[in-house]
């Protein structure tokens, strides 16, 4: 079978095989399709810009005209020399796969072909034709695992001269989605916004991934459960900036202070410290949060954790009730809740 499986992709694309004129390159990443499309360009040594060494085809064409394909194929060049076609946007075109079944068998002479296609069915149509092919690799690509992930990010991190810290590097594979163009499209904004440093921090990921919102709550919550007020008042007021709504605030609330309860009944009836029940947590808490759940672990009780859930459940209705003053009730409310964990973790509490 002339295939490759998805973790062989990267290679045997770093050398031209020229056993294989035919190279299918298919899958649900886009991006990583089109990325490994411009690398096998690339091996050939042809200019992608040049429309007589490179000709390019949408499939819908070949699909109308499947004559087209072979026709271009075995083209002598003008000014002598390999060529390649191009086909793109490849899915189920009965005429294309016709097309590649012919040429499948009669190879041309100095031409490749290359067709990028999405996710296509196992032994079926075009990827079926170029599996059982003695001249046609089929090469799959599927969202990046957390292999591929880290390599793509060491990738970027070496072109622009730059390290990342263990944090900054999880919060990235947290935040980061499975389509590698769209993956390396952040890695870049992140590190032109670190530019003139060393190390990409976590400060870093989180000024430029995801939405700016989300982390905002996490930072209100975060100061809630430690009673750092200061920290508290920033992250609430930047939210409120935003035209964010607060409520969402207290349901980020409820929930966290919910885990947090499961956690605290874990150390009061098992016997557990507050690491343990940090590092044994499901699901796991995020690296770079690990020493501050700890610290809220050590602040609320299981009692106290009731007692906060209570209070948020009363605030959203009081501020659904009294719209108009939402936000001064919310953050009343919260303030409470900061001033109560700040007591609890005075010497002698």
């Amino acid at each position: 079978m002339a295939q490759k499986k998805a973790h062989e992709v990267d290679s045997f694309l770093r050398r031209l095989d020229r056993a294989y004129p035919i190279i299918l390159i298919y899958g649900p990443d886009k991006g990583l399709v089109s990325e490994r499309a411009a690398a096998f360009i690339k091996l050939t040594d042809l200019p992608p810009d040049d429309p007589f060494a490179v000709i390019r085809l949408d499939a819908d064409a070949v699909q109308a005209d499947p004559g087209k394909l072979s026709d271009e194929a075995n083209t002598i060049s003008m000014f002598g020399g390999e060529r390649l076609i191009w086909v793109r946007n490849a899915s189920g075109q009965k005429g294309l796969a016709d097309a590649v079944a012919h040429l499948a068998k009669n190879p041309p002479q100095a031409t490749f072909i290359l067709i990028e296609a999405g996710d296509l069915k196992k032994g079926a149509g075009l990827r079926g034709i170029v599996e059982q092919s003695a001249s046609a690799m089929a090469l799959p690509c599927y969202s990046d695992d957390v292999r591929s992930l880290d390599a793509t990010i060491d990738e970027m991190m070496t072109r622009y001269g730059l390290q990342i810290s263990l944090d900054a590097r999880s919060l990235l594979k947290e935040s980061l989605g499975g389509d590698r163009l769209a993956t390396r499209g952040e890695l870049e904004k992140i590190c032109l916004y670190a530019h003139g440093s060393e190390r990409v921090t976590i400060d870093d990921v989180r000024d430029i991934i995801g939405d700016v919102s989300a982390v905002s709550y996490e930072a209100i919550i975060d100061a809630i459960m430690v009673g750092n007020l200061a920290d508290f008042t920033h992250a609430f007021d930047r939210v409120i900036g935003t035209g964010s709504s607060s409520f969402l605030i207290l349901s980020s609330a409820i929930r966290q202070f919910q885990s947090l309860q499961t956690l605290r009944y874990g150390m009061e009836t098992e016997g557990k410290n507050a690491g343990s029940a940090v590092a044994t947590a499901k699901p796991p808490v995020f690296f770079a949060r690990k020493k501050l759940v700890e610290t809220a672990l050590q602040r609320w009780s299981t009692l106290t954790c009731a007692r906060a859930i209570e209070r948020l459940q009363k605030t959203v209705l009081e501020s659904r009730r009294n719209a108009d003053l939402a936000v001064p009730i919310i953050r009343q409310s919260l303030i409470a809740l900061v001033a109560e964990a700040a007591r609890a973790g005075r010497p002698g509490r």
